[in-house]
């Protein structure tokens, strides 16, 4: 989705994989898509938030190489990761 922060061009937000369906290589897989999709919009980078109690949404976004930053104060009470990876 369009950032509402200016210097992040586009967020990834939202991202989950049905239960059932874990574990099989479809988050990375829609993670890549994203990460395709945002470089052919010009995007020069995509910001993510999150929380690291979900430890395996932090890895495969670690495994996407996204990194870790310390950006603007959070408008989601519960993130306490935000993370960018640049293009």
């Amino acid at each position: 989705m369009k950032s509402d922060q200016p210097e992040y061009t586009y967020e990834l937000a939202k991202m989950g994989v049905a239960p059932e369906a874990r574990g099989l290589g479809i988050g990375y897989k829609l993670g890549v898509a994203i990460i395709e999709k945002a470089i052919e919009l010009g995007a020069p980078n995509l910001f993510l938030e999150s929380n690291t109690i979900l430890a395996p949404a932090i890895s495969l976004y670690r495994k996407l190489s996204f990194k870790e930053i310390k950006g603007h104060p959070s408008p989601y009470e519960i993130s306490n990761i935000q993370m960018l990876l640049e293009f």
